[in-house]
């Protein structure tokens, strides 16, 4: 048998602080974001790609930089340009960054024609649609709309911030129109819960325990036995002495009921036993008995799998009862089984799952407490034990009675020696007999229980084999970002070319599930998601509960404010890695959000801190602190300087040679 080893509301207002509360946690063992320093040059760009498709263009961009000293193609180039634009601003980049993207031409080693380098030119125009004509501005959207795909989507998908003007609108309303398709796409609703479920763990079978039948128990039976079989041996010598062949006759039938009377009596003593064992684990004992953190763990499952699992036309109440003792003896076998193991509850959930779904199975077709009738005796077998029990006493006194005469004291005494040890035998036997049929039941009730457990486990691998990989995840999330954009444009009457800035706040809500691949940001089943549109007139905050199974949002709250209003911006820092974005108004109002728990669950080979970090710059939180630290530094003053830096950056990008 396989081991499965060692597997591998937070917003608050007015001076409120909520953080983030315990939740299950799920980090899959895929390895797509492992950095190697000795990767090769095409390796460290496709693990960029993968982090730029990721939404963690920090990361993306330091592994293109490096790749593209000793692997360039067009392709390469495209998704270099991808990577110095996105998620940012041109005000974000560095002094290097920019005179990297004046001097673009110089850079990149163009060859050849395809369609990476088609996707280069249109990036390239668009960097340069700064003050052009709106003529010239829609002749380069009507040659994006012509470009392949995956090209274009990825132009629309990490452009967002970086351009500014009219051309602004334009990508806008088709990167909008590209969201509103995609946000649902690819079957997200019937998926994406999915990457919230760890690999399976292997189920392992509850190993019976051994009988109990110890040397001494063996040695008792042997003992008595060979005893008895010489007192009666002599007990019948002396019938034989007497001549009394008719009484003869009569020990040998007593003799053979004796061992059809055992026979069955321990048949049905057998089934008693085993009868009253079930009953005592389908019965909740009424002792309260303590337990340890995962058992406790796997007892909230079980509960909240049963009354999932709820049999039509049964009352819940009743249904609670029913199975108080199942719940309880499945507990304790999870417990025992794989609670030494370090094995998470989530990973044997799909297990809990499967044993409460086939109780209520059992339950619907009646078959629930089935084995007390295949536990019951058989009238055959009750009546062939008591009749060989009557002949072995009728026959067996008769037989004594007339061996007496013969020899008296002998006779008594062998008589005596065979009750004895006839009933010390019995008893010893009738116990190893018992041990041995209860070990042989348990084992193959265990071995049945097993099968059955890993055919639910193939069942449930093959649903989860088109678990979303979380390039999927990081798009179904943008989807929904820029579909809440537009809802609050649309509310306060504004194009995206009117608003000087916007920003994004993800955070997770208050015990919200998460899971992650190793190296990657954390993704969370519900989001609390913070929009900040910096207009003219001030700040625009809408904050909103984001279902991201269902791709719905709740809960929406609005707040505006002026520039000076702000008083400071900043994000705390924990020695645990927890990360709290705090915005103060003059008024003593806090806005306070824990975007980053320190709680990391590193895996072996992973760096404290490495995770915050993805997750944060997956988040878009590196930008959303440059506006909010512009604004509580310099008021409107920010926005008064945007325009003329603006400028400044639109000449400092534009190639020197034309």
């Amino acid at each position: 048998m396989t081991d499965p080893g060692r597997s591998g509301d937070n917003v608050a207002t007015g001076s409120a602080y909520v953080g983030v509360q315990a939740a299950t946690a799920t980090v899959h063992n895929v390895n797509i974001y492992e950095r190697d320093p000795q990767d090769s040059p095409e390796t460290k760009f496709r693990k960029g790609v993968l982090f730029l498709k990721g939404r963690m263009s920090g990361p993306a961009r330091q592994l293109i930089n490096e790749a593209m000293v000793g692997y360039a193609t067009n392709e390469v180039h495209f998704y270099w340009l991808l990577a110095m634009v996105s998620r940012r601003t041109r005000h974000e980049l560095s002094k290097d960054e920019t005179v990297q993207l004046r001097d673009r031409h110089a850079i990149m080693r163009l060859a050849g024609e395809d369609a990476w380098r088609d996707g280069v030119r249109i990036i390239d125009r668009l960097l340069e649609s700064a003050g052009k004509a709106e003529e010239d501005i829609r002749v380069v959207v009507k040659d994006l709309d012509a470009l392949r795909e995956p090209q274009r989507s990825l132009i629309l998908e990490h452009l967002e911030l970086y351009l500014d003007g009219p051309i602004e609108d334009h990508l806008w309303r088709r990167a909008l129109r590209k969201a509103k398709t995609d946000q649902m796409a690819d079957g997200r609703k019937d998926r994406i819960w999915k990457f919230f479920h760890p690999s399976p763990a292997v189920p392992l079978r509850l190993e019976p325990l051994p009988p109990d039948t110890p040397l001494g128990m063996w040695a008792q039976a042997v003992t008595a036995t060979a005893v008895l079989a010489m007192a009666a041996t002599y007990l019948g010598y002396l019938i034989l002495q007497n001549g009394r062949f008719l009484l003869m006759l009569t020990y040998l039938l007593s003799i053979t009921g004796a061992y059809a009377g055992v026979s069955n009596a321990s048949d049905w003593r057998f089934r008693v036993v085993r009868r009253r064992a079930k009953d005592r684990e389908y019965l909740a004992p009424k002792t309260k008995v303590e337990i340890g953190n995962f058992a406790k763990q796997a007892e909230h499952r079980i509960n909240h799998y049963f009354a999932k699992y709820l049999p039509p036309g049964v009352d819940r109440g009743k249904w609670e009862a029913e199975t108080k003792g199942i719940r309880r003896s499945l507990r304790d076998e999870i417990a025992t089984v794989y609670g030494g193991r370090r094995v998470g509850v989530e990973k044997i959930a799909w297990l809990i799952r499967h044993r409460a779904s086939d109780a209520s199975r059992r339950r619907r077709k009646g078959t629930l407490w089935s084995y007390r009738e295949e536990l019951a005796t058989p009238g055959r077998t009750k009546a062939l034990a008591i009749l060989g029990l009557l002949t072995l006493a009728t026959g067996g006194g008769w037989a004594a009675v007339g061996a007496v005469p013969v020899e008296p004291l002998r006779a008594i005494g062998a008589i005596l020696l065979l009750l004895v040890s006839g009933g010390i035998s019995a008893r010893a036997w009738l116990h190893i007999v018992l041990e041995r049929r209860r070990y042989a039941a348990d084992d193959t009730e265990s071995r049945r229980t097993l099968e059955t457990d890993m055919e639910a486990l193939d069942r449930w691998r093959e649903r989860l084999a088109d678990k979303p990989r979380d390039e999927e995840m990081a798009t179904w999330l943008d989807c929904d970002r820029k579909v809440l954009l537009e809802e609050v444009l649309r509310h306060y009457r504004l194009t995206m070319s009117g608003v000087i800035a916007h920003a994004f706040i993800e955070a997770p809500a208050s015990s919200s599930e998460r899971a992650r691949l190793r190296g990657g940001p954390w993704r969370y089943k519900r989001y609390r998601l913070l929009v900040f549109l910096i207009t003219q007139e001030g700040v625009r905050q809408l904050t909103v509960k984001l279902d991201f199974l269902k791709g719905t949002f709740h809960d929406r709250q609005r707040l505006n404010y002026r520039f000076e209003a702000v008083a400071s911006v900043w994000v705390s820092h924990a020695d645990n890695n927890d990360r709290t974005f705090k915005l103060t108004l003059v008024n003593g109002d806090e806005i306070s959000v824990d975007v980053s728990s320190g709680m990391e669950e590193l895996q072996q080979g992973e760096h404290p801190g490495a995770v915050s970090e993805a997750s944060l710059d997956a988040a878009g939180l590196p930008h959303t602190l440059h506006v909010l630290e512009g604004i509580a530094a310099e008021g409107k003053g920010w926005v008064e300087q945007q325009e003329v830096r603006t400028g400044n950056l639109s000449g400092a990008l534009s190639d020197p040679d034309e």
